[in-house]
Parts: C-alpha cells; structure tokens; sequence
C-alpha cells in the first residue's frame, strides 16, 4: 500500500509565492472573490477528497480492472470507483471551472489545475472519467449552438453525464486526414454515424447516466484529408423531449483494451452504427473544434505527469527514510542501529533531488500555463488577453511533452530507490511507472509535440509566444541581478535564455533549407526547451523562498542548486544532438 499526502505547502507556495496568482486573479474580470481564503478551502477540501476516498482506490482498482460484458457491451468500473465519482459530484467538482450559468462556480483554471493534480495523484485511472468532461464543456461552450449548451452542459456541469472525444481509428493513428467515420444526413437535424473509433478513454462506464461522445466524421460533401472533417455530438443515450436520457443511441463499446497500466480506467473501441448525431460548429471545420478540446487534455495529461511523480517522490523518500541497509561511506551515521538508512547514500540522495526537482518544477510551470489560461479568458485588457493566449500556446507542448518524460524518468527513480522491492507489485511503486508509460503517448506522443512546439510555434507563428516567454526571463532577470542570494541562478538563467534564443534562430534557418532537420531536431529542441524553462521556474522559486522559515527555504534553495548543476547541463546534450542535423539519421532499410 503505497501513502499519499495532497502537497498543499508546495501547491500555496507555488501559486502565492512563486506565481503571485492571488492579485492576478482578483483583477480578472469576475474574479473579486478569487481571494487565497477562498482558494486554501478548495484545496484542502480537495486533498480530503484525494486522501480519504480516491487514494484508497489505486492500488485495489489497478489489481481489479474494469469488466466488460460481451453481451450487453456494457464496463463495469472497479469496486469503489461510482462512490468516488459520486462523491465527487455531489461535492460539485465536476463544474469547479465551469461557467456559472449552467451550474458551475466559475472558479479559476489555476486552482483547477491545482485540484486535478490532487485528484490525479490519489488516482490517476480513476480521474480520467472526469477528466474529458472538462473538454468535452469547453469545446461546447465555444462552438456549441445555444440549444446544445442549455441541453448537454448542465448535465456534465452537474456530474450526472460525462464526456469524451473520439478522434482516432485503426487505420489513422495521429493522421486523422485518414479517418473514415461517416456522417450521412437523417431526420430533424440529425445525422447518422457510423465508423469505429479506438482508445476512447471512458468511452463506456457505469459511473453517470449518459455519456456525450464528441466525434469526429466526414459530410458526404467533404474533402479529402483533414480539411473534411467535422464534429458531432452524440449521447450513449438519445434524449426525451424533455431532455432526459431516453432509447439507447446505437453506439457501444466493441472490446476494452487490456493495458500495461491504468487499468481502471476503461480504454474502449467504439462502435457507431448509424447513431444519431448532431453537428457541433461548422461543417468541415471539425478538426478545430476539437483542439479546443485537444488543448485542454494535454495539459491535464502534464498534470498527470506531475501527480504521478509526486505520488512516487513521497513513497520513495518514505521508503529511504524507513529502509535500513548498508553504512555510509564515510562511516556509520546511525551506530546504535544495525545499518543507515538509505539517505546516507549519496546516490540515492540524486535520485530523490532528481524527483523533488522534476515535480516542484513542473508544479510551477503547469500552474503558471493555467494562470495564463486565466489571464486569456477573463482580462479586461485585449492586449493582455493575447499576450497570454500567445504563451499558452507555446507552452502547451512543453508541458505536455516535457512534463510526461520527466515523470517517466521520476517513477523510474523511484522504482531504483526501492531495489528488487519496488519490483514487486504489492508495494505499488511499480503501478506508478505502468501508468506513467501511457502518459507519453495518448493526446499525441512527445515527437507530435515536439513538432508542435517547432513546426507550428516557433516556425508557423514565428515564434511569437517564445519571445513572450523570454522577455519574462529577461525582466525577472534583470529585476534579481543584484540580489546575492540567487545571483548564481540567474547568471544561469539569463545564459541559457541567450542561448536558447540564439539555438532557436539558427534551427529556423536550417529547417527552411531543409525540412527534414524539423524532425530530427524536434525532439531534442522540446528536451531543451523544457529544461530551461524549469530552470526559469527555479530561478523564480529559489527568490520566492527568501521569506519562508529557514528549513523551507533552505530545502527550495538546495534543489535549485542541485537543478542548476546536475540537470540544466542536460542543454549541452540536446544543443549538440539539434546542431549534428539530418545528416546523423540516415535511411534505414
């Protein structure tokens, strides 16, 4: 049985002192109540929730697994999965950030962000149920008619239906210009879908009463490739005239996928067969419609990184803390036992400082993104609004692609900390590198973000959002340069800012000589991207740690140094991989 504490030392600092969300928030538009009071209850409301009821049922549903019932098509969630959902509505989570006029509380997209990490460290199988749903009210709040808000949003505001979105296919993969699902006109408005889509996360659960798929077909009129793509809403259940689920829509869940992780969480084929659809947004114009959505997910899928990190930095330290082996090399530390612990061990210490590095962090950049996400929606001022639409763009595939290999490489740790032990499934550390595997990959793997971040972000939209990120840099550098305490940091930071502008113009230039050096640096770019962006959030964590009580800070400035010196050299390698070029990756027979 693996523990699990909600952070909420960590998630105040970094939103409070790191961030300075409390003003920002209460100068947005709507915001006069977002103050701290108001946004510590929520949290602990939230760690109470992760801690007591969602926790409990990591390890037992990973061990269960969902069912599904070949005759009726129909999964059955782990034991203990639909009182923790309930719970979860009943509490009025599912509408935490959803707009008050169809029953949500309009809080803000940073303490979402923040909530979701807790709700994803006591269970990430489970929190993936919720999770689209979020999406799933977003792309319809944007591109839904009045009618289709008023009739699907408050059902999913109010935890009585969940959402998800159906993009891809067996023959797809990522290129959805090859998807094949068809939409043929029917009756009163409606079309008829039918196709099979794959790797529905949640596709089919007994947790709510209807499920709104979000779906991706073709018109008869439509175009080839991804030009022709339009989204559709279609409901598990058709609705009665007064809204209520009526008849059973003929589309169901074919087979459960049997995974190496997540297990909970019910990844379905899906099946429509002539279902009753409505369009959503204009026709053809499908494939935007669901980035909206798409946005979203990846970074709740960041998020997940971060909570499985944090899961495993706190069973990890615990288990060095507790675990007696062997003697320091220097000599016995604890002589009256009959061996050390495992912190006495320089190497296990890299690995705990390597974890602690990753997660606090990532936990500064993700709330940062979602602060951003804030500033975009609700700032009175326009040019602020896309000041900040700008950053988030450029920093989702970042924090999506980043943030999921650091976790993979956190568990990983882990896992090392425990030796054979954490090998051995009744201990749990092991589920935690199994579900951290998948995070990688779904809602487009790190290479599809790393083409996003240079293809589209840097080299499509010159790069605009970049250059937001790094005149933040250089104000906060410029603003700290002379205080003592971090200016070794920020000697650092303003060096690989410098660097990382300079490496990001000459790459430009190389791709539009050549288009494959796109891909053979993209990956190595997101790699050094994201570390300099983490070296950002420490530089600004190690300045904001200077009036907490000692052992606080000490422990903050500890890890920065420990960034700065053993993980931002990782820039080296990744500068040197993006400037080898093409010509190191040869055709391969």
């Amino acid at each position: 049985m693996t523990i699990y504490k909600a952070p909420l030392d960590d998630l105040r600092f970094a939103l409070y002192e790191v961030l300075g969300a409390e003003p920002k928030l209460t100068a947005l538009t709507g915001g006069d109540g977002h103050t701290r009071d108001l946004l510590d209850a929520v949290l602990e409301e939230a760690g109470r929730l992760s801690e007591q009821v969602l926790a409990p049922t990591n390890a037992s549903g990973d061990e269960e697994g969902c069912h599904y019932d070949k005759a009726t098509q129909t999964v059955t969630t782990p034991k203990g999965f639909k009182e923790a959902f309930r719970a979860f509505a009943e509490g009025g989570w599912a509408g935490l950030t959803q707009a008050e006029e169809f029953g949500g509380q309009a809080l803000p997209n940073a303490l979402g962000t923040a909530t979701m990490e807790i709700f994803q460290a006591g269970n990430l199988a489970w929190s993936l149920y919720p999770l689209l749903s979020e999406g799933a009210c977003h792309a319809l709040e944007i591109h839904g008619t009045d009618a289709q808000k008023d009739t699907y949003l408050k059902p999913i505001v109010e935890g009585r239906w969940t959402g998800t979105m159906c993009l891809t296919e067996p023959q797809a993969g990522s290129d959805l210009g090859l998807l094949k699902t068809r939409a043929e006109v029917g009756e009163n408005g409606s079309y008829k879908i039918s196709g099979t889509k794959i790797f529905i996360s949640a596709g089919e659960h007994d947790l709510a009463e209807n499920i709104i798929h979000l779906v991706l077909a073709r018109l008869p009129d439509a175009p080839a490739g991804s030009r022709g793509i339009s989204m559709f809403i279609v409901p598990k259940f058709t609705l009665n005239a007064d809204g209520s689920p009526g008849k059973r829509n003929t589309v169901a869940a074919g087979a459960i996928e049997h995974k190496m992780g997540i297990r909970g969480s019910a990844t379905c084929v899906m099946n429509f067969d002539g279902a009753e659809g409505y369009l959503i947004g204009a026709p053809h114009k499908g494939l935007a419609a669901m980035f909206t959505m798409m946005n979203a997910a990846r970074l709740s899928v960041g998020v997940q990184g971060l909570a499985l990190a944090e899961r495993a930095l706190q069973n990890s330290l615990n288990y060095a803390r507790e675990r007696l082996q062997s003697r320091a090399l220097s000599g016995a530390r604890f002589p009256e036992k009959p061996a050390d612990n495992l912190l006495v061990q320089p190497d296990v210490r890299r690995m705990l400082l390597t974890q602690r590095a990753f997660v606090e962090g990532s936990r500064a950049l993700l709330l940062y993104t979602a602060l951003q996400t804030d500033i975009e929606a609700r700032a009175a001022d326009e040019a602020e609004r896309n000041k900040a639409s700008e950053l988030v763009a450029f920093l989702i595939p970042i924090a999506k692609g980043m943030v999921t290999e650091l976790a993979q490489e956190s568990t990983k740790e882990a896992l090392q900390i425990y030796g054979g032990h954490g090998y051995i499934a009744e201990n749990g550390v092991e589920q935690f590198v199994r579900d951290a595997r998948i995070i990688t990959l779904y809602e487009g793997t790190t290479g599809i973000q790393a083409a996003d971040l240079l293809g589209r972000k840097i080299l499509q939209l010159q790069g605009v959002g970049f250059k937001h990120f790094l005149s933040d840099i250089a104000g906060f550098c410029q603003q700290h340069a002379s205080d003592e305490s971090v200016r070794p940091f920020i000697g650092q930071l303003s060096v690989i800012a410098k660097e990382w502008g300079e490496l990001t113009l000459k790459l430009a230039q190389r791709v539009q000589g050549n288009p494959e050096e796109l891909g053979a640096a993209a990956v190595d770019y997101l790699y050094y991207s994201g570390y300099a962006a983490l070296a950002y959030m420490w530089a600004r964590s190690a300045v904001a740690a200077a009036g907490k009580p000692a052992a606080f800070k000490q422990a903050k400035l500890d890890t920065a140094n420990f960034y700065f010196s053993r993980i931002l050299p990782r820039c080296l390698m990744h500068k040197a991989a993006i400037e080898a070029g093409i010509g190191t990756l040869p055709e391969i027979a």
